[in-house]
């Protein structure tokens, strides 16, 4: 019988050829399939190639299984990692360095998922605010936010609209230039080979939110050092500490201000002009009606929905491992598997291999011989050798089940939990008592 070393493209995907382990085992898992399967007593129909490529096919099983584990309890914090070098020697999947080892626990993924609550309150998150403004009119109480709502280019310092320019396009030599329009096939008239690259900054065209109107009545805090209102009069006469119209002071706590201001605010609110605003579509509508001769600009504070693919906040882990079909988690190498595996590894090959056997054995009910006929036992191996299969993997399933992060974390609880008892129940000894 020639040897594994010796035999060219001994399995059919290589993943194991070179590794020492693997060599080593090779011809012996031969003998031992054969010898189970009865080859002292009668020829057994499969070649070494047919059981080094069984014996390949339960060590990447066997791989499979363990790294499903691994997903299983670490795919909070796998997630977002680079994929690199997935794809092996003849594009099967081969080692990345990632797969048998224990990573450090993250909340990374958690901290993302709480980001979007960010964006939505406005506090932080991965969206940039922008700052626009519409140019008021005297007496003019309607206004365009598609039309009006303007801010400034930050590159080439050129008013832009907010709606219809910013995030679409962007200014090349004095020009204003939309991303669409870019040529992008070579062959085609006004194609610029430096321009193509732009057409990727390009935003969706949706309506901006808005997060905050800059239009609001004075802030109350005025009013404190203000020597003709009269809420210092009524403060000063019903006992409320604050100022008054002469030079008088207390020394108060801090949160004496705080509820003062809030108390200001509130009665300017209520009982004064009411500053507010409608927003009705691509329309904002302020209160009161501007008076003054040049009332000047209203700003808003704005953002763009947030692209999950492109935010606005450079994030590699987009291109990162997402789900568990591009984990960087190669297959195992032979050698860096413990005797539970390897013997793991032996009864799955001999499983293969008696289904092989019988597969081989079915095309044939029977062989002529002189005398009679000899039954073949084709179909009783074929089940014997999937029961024998599925019985291996749901064991392994099993083991691995009682092993994930979550069951052993529950398994230490408990024995803390049974050691607390047993410990209640030493007696304590009597004796000096002994200090430090």
């Amino acid at each position: 019988m020639a040897s594994f070393i010796s035999v060219l493209n001994p399995t059919p995907f290589g993943v194991y050829d070179l590794d020492t382990h693997f060599q080593n085992d090779a011809n012996g898992i031969v003998t031992f399939v054969k010898r189970r399967l009865g080859d002292d007593i009668i020829s057994v129909e499969l070649t070494s190639k047919q059981i080094w490529a069984a014996f390949e096919e339960a060590t990447l099983e066997y791989s499979k299984f363990i790294n499903e584990h691994m997903a299983e309890s670490h795919m909070h914090s796998a997630l977002g990692m680079p994929i690199n070098n997935i794809s092996g020697a003849n594009g099967f999947s081969g080692p990345t360095g990632m797969e048998g080892k224990l990573p450090r626990e993250s909340f990374d993924i958690f901290i993302r998922k709480a980001e979007a609550y960010a964006n939505e309150a406005g506090v932080g998150g991965s969206i940039d605010h922008f700052s626009g403004s519409i140019e008021l009119e005297r007496g003019r109480q309607d206004y365009s936010l598609v039309d009006e709502l303007k801010t400034v280019d930050k590159v080439s310092g050129n008013e832009i609209s907010v709606y219809n320019q910013m995030g679409l396009g962007e200014y090349v030599n004095g020009t204003f230039i939309y991303y669409d329009d870019i040529v992008t096939n070579p062959t085609a008239p006004g194609y610029d080979v430096d321009l193509v690259p732009l057409k990727l900054k390009r935003r969706q065209k949706t309506k901006p939110r808005i997060f905050q109107v800059f239009h609001f009545s004075p802030q109350a805090a005025y009013r404190f050092f203000d020597t003709t209102s009269a809420i210092n009069y009524l403060n000063n006469q019903f006992a409320f500490e604050s100022f008054t119209p002469e030079t008088v002071f207390y020394v108060l706590p801090v949160f004496e201000d705080v509820l003062r201001a809030g108390q200001l605010d509130i009665s300017n609110r209520i009982r004064r002009s009411n500053y507010s605003y409608e927003i009705q579509g691509g329309n904002i509508r302020i209160y009161p009606r501007p008076t003054q001769e040049n009332p000047g600009r209203l700003f808003l504070r704005l953002a763009f929905p947030l692209n999950p693919f492109n935010p606005d906040v450079a994030d590699e882990k987009i291109n990162g491992a997402s789900n568990i079909s591009n984990l960087p988690y190669g297959n195992i190498m032979y050698s860096m598997m413990n005797s539970i595996a390897r013997q793991w590894i032996r009864e799955f090959t001999l499983a293969i291999c008696r289904e092989s056997l019988g597969l081989i054995r079915s095309k044939f009910s029977s062989i002529p011989i002189p005398g009679g006929d000899l039954q073949m036992n084709g179909s009783d191996l074929v089940s014997s050798g999937r029961e024998d299969q599925e019985k291996l993997k749901t064991q392994l399933k099993e083991t691995l089940d009682k092993l994930t992060m979550t069951k052993i974390l529950e398994n230490q609880n408990a024995q803390a939990d049974q050691l607390t008892n047993l410990l209640k129940k030493i007696p304590i000894p009597n004796g000096p008592i002994i200090t430090g």
